[in-house]
């Protein structure tokens, strides 16, 4: 499943001055790095919940993965 681009773009335009302008190939990088991140905290984050024998990811699960992965 990939991530929309529009809301990468408007993620990474938001972040920006405002004037800030993302051509295709810099969008279609943006949306491969965010999905191999977020793909990162998801094995971050079933890591703590298997750790606290659960099955089910909850907030703290999230944060200790952000913690770990950065």
């Amino acid at each position: 499943m990939a991530l929309p681009k529009a809301v990468v773009k408007r993620i990474l335009t938001e972040s920006g001055d405002g004037g800030l302008r993302v051509s295709g190939p810099a969008l279609d990088l943006a949306v491969v790095a965010a999905e191999e991140y977020i793909s990162r905290l998801a094995t971050a984050a079933l890591q703590s919940a298997t750790e606290n024998k659960r099955k089910t990811l909850m907030d703290a699960d999230i944060t200790n993965a952000r913690a770990r992965v950065g």
